[in-house]
């Protein structure tokens, strides 16, 4: 538990969310106490706890300092109330501070709700945490009195040689619900019967029933905002809850998103630019390529209708052939100055419509300038 919780209730109410409806009750120091929504330890808090010396159900409404300052603690040191405002419960009887208080000094803290704080890199976000149906919050704690010298005046509160009661609230480890916000959490009494377990019992043996963490379903939760974090804060903006961003909204998200729009438009730029690129590296490409797009569809088209034959040709106009044929001579100039002409080159015919049949090799055993020669 980090700390900080809210309690603004009236202070007739805090003895009756601990189930002690049967009167009057007394208090002590109650004019010091002020409603916050945003208390920290060294604030003033009332706590519930026991008549002074009675065995019955009498109970005090008493104004203590949030965090705990041992009996023990040398007349002349400052209280640090930071050092103690949280006992682990599994360890109270193993350390000074704790053991000698659980016979006859536990107590009850009453709030309305407590913060909790979720690292996320290297912010932290708060939450407030409280019941689905808005009663109070009862949380076990132990208090404990300290006498203040005549020479270290703490605060106008607490003048030389008066007692300054504080106490500490018990954590456990976090509910299985929790636990992913924070593996502590405090001990909360959820029922009268834990809440009398905890004040009147006499056997510390039924403790371990109650000291536990809370697992039933109506503890829920809710973001607020980061500036509650200042113990300066204070109002109902501390519990208004915020809208988290969505991971779709998230850095990564835009990242791919812009990349991905990028990549749309580079591929649009490279489809324009891929006609004269595709004619340098390989040119019977780029050809075919030219005879698919609109731009060239007047040269020539393959059709299947009329019954002619798919394979053919057609002319649409003399324009258009003598295009056709302006390319194909350009391609042959371009052709030639990469080949040397050898007796396998296949002579190009500037007609469009010849066919391959028509074109003959020189392994077709065709007569030749040599053997011309020879037979003379």
């Amino acid at each position: 538990m980090c700390g900080r919780a809210r309690c603004t209730l009236r202070a007739d109410d805090i003895p009756r969310a601990c189930h002690r409806n049967d009167g009057p009750v007394r208090t002590v120091h109650m004019d010091r106490y002020r409603p916050s929504y945003n208390v920290s330890p060294g604030h003033n808090f009332p706590v519930v706890r026991r008549e002074d010396g009675g065995d019955g159900d009498g109970v005090v409404l008493h104004c203590m300092i949030w965090g705990l300052v041992p009996s023990f603690t040398k007349k002349t040191e400052k209280p640090d109330h930071y050092k103690m405002f949280n006992a682990r419960s599994e360890s109270i009887y193993e350390k000074a501070s704790f053991r000698r208080l659980v016979p006859k000094s536990r107590c009850l803290v009453v709030v309305e709700g407590f913060y909790e704080w979720k690292k996320d890199g290297p912010k932290k976000q708060p939450y407030y945490i409280h019941f689905k149906d808005g009663r109070p919050l009862v949380f076990a704690a132990l208090y404990d009195s300290w006498e203040n010298s005549e020479d270290n005046c703490i605060s106008v509160w607490f003048p030389a040689g008066e007692i300054l009661s504080s106490f500490t609230i018990l954590t456990s480890s976090s509910s299985s619900a929790l636990r992913w916000l924070h593996d502590r959490m405090p001990v909360i009494l959820g029922d009268k019967g834990s809440i009398n377990t905890w004040l009147n019992c006499s056997s510390s043996s039924k403790f371990d029933d109650v000291l536990k963490p809370y697992e039933d379903p109506d503890l829920v939760w809710y973001p607020v905002t980061p500036a509650m974090g200042k113990s300066s804060f204070d109002g109902p903006e501390c519990i208004k809850e915020i809208q988290m961003k969505s991971e779709g909204n998230n850095l990564i998200s835009k990242f791919f998103s812009k990349k991905g729009i990028k990549e749309e438009q580079e591929s649009t730029i490279e489809e324009k630019n891929s006609s004269a690129e595709t004619f340098r590296t390989d040119p019977t490409k780029s050809l075919k390529r030219e005879t698919d797009t609109e731009d060239n569809t007047a040269i020539s088209s393959i059709t299947d209708k009329g019954g002619q034959d798919s394979k053919s040709i057609t002319i649409h106009s003399e324009d258009d052939a003598t295009a056709k044929c302006q390319v194909k001579r350009d391609y042959e100039a371009f052709k030639a100055g990469l080949e040397p002409m050898t007796d396998n080159t296949v002579k190009q015919c500037s007609t469009p419509a010849r066919k391959k049949g028509n074109v003959k090799s020189a392994g077709d055993k065709q007569p030749t300038l040599l053997s011309y020669f020879g037979k003379n």
